[in-house]
């Protein structure tokens, strides 16, 4: 009887140890929002991020910004699909003469981006826009060369571009950033920076308080 409970004591602890290391190494990876959870993240943050929202079907509704990523999102899986890419660049230059924001199909844009007083906003085919991310209008994320290749910018998480901040090429800009408004910027931007002027030049916040670039929309200067 000592032998048999024993026995088939081994045999579940057996048993959960392979469980346990399948549960480990079999595990999925992190799933990936849908795009109607995406959208919903870009209504949350207009609301979060605009006093004057007042509910989530006024900003649906009256909100260029919204129409111009919710169009993206659509035009931007269809990007991906070999027979998707004509209809793509139809839906986004549709969208362009509806709102005025010009966004490439090819453009990846990570999640809970808000674009204020969407008008002039041009993001060009191989941008790459990082998570909360707030834009401005006359925002230009342009090219300076011909070559297919990697040519506009890549943006961090948490970065805030000014009214008519313009970043040409493909420039590195970190997390924590804020730029400020008609800043032109043609080097990398490390992290937690602000950058201001033409050309743009950077400096690290001074003080002791964190940056947060969206609690100083009007003037990243005040920062300095």
């Amino acid at each position: 009887m000592t032998w048999k409970k024993t026995r088939e004591t081994e045999v579940v602890d057996t048993m959960t140890d392979a469980q346990d290391h399948r549960t480990e190494e079999d595990a999925p990876l992190t799933e990936q929002p849908t795009m109607i959870q995406l959208m919903k993240e870009d209504l949350q943050a207009a609301r979060a991020q605009d006093p004057a929202a007042r509910s989530d079907l006024e900003v649906a509704i009256g909100y260029s910004g919204i129409h111009a990523m919710w169009s993206h999102r659509v035009a931007h899986e269809l990007w991906k699909r070999k027979a998707g890419k004509a209809p793509a660049r139809l839906l986004s230059q549709f969208m362009r003469f509806l709102t005025g924001v010009e966004i490439h199909p090819g453009a990846t844009i990570g999640r809970r981006p808000f674009i204020d007083h969407g008008s002039m906003i041009v993001i060009g085919e191989t941008a790459v826009i990082g998570d909360d991310v707030l834009m401005y209008q006359g925002a230009t994320l342009g090219g300076r060369a011909l070559d297919k290749t990697e040519r506009h910018p890549k943006i961090g998480n948490n970065v805030m571009l000014g009214s008519g901040a313009m970043l040409i090429g493909p420039v590195t800009v970190g997390d924590d950033v804020a730029i400020g408004s008609n800043a032109v910027v043609v080097r990398d931007i490390p992290s937690d920076s602000i950058a201001l002027g033409l050309p743009a030049s950077h400096r690290h916040k001074e003080g002791n308080y964190p940056l947060d670039p969206r609690h100083d929309l009007i003037d990243p200067a005040t920062l300095l």
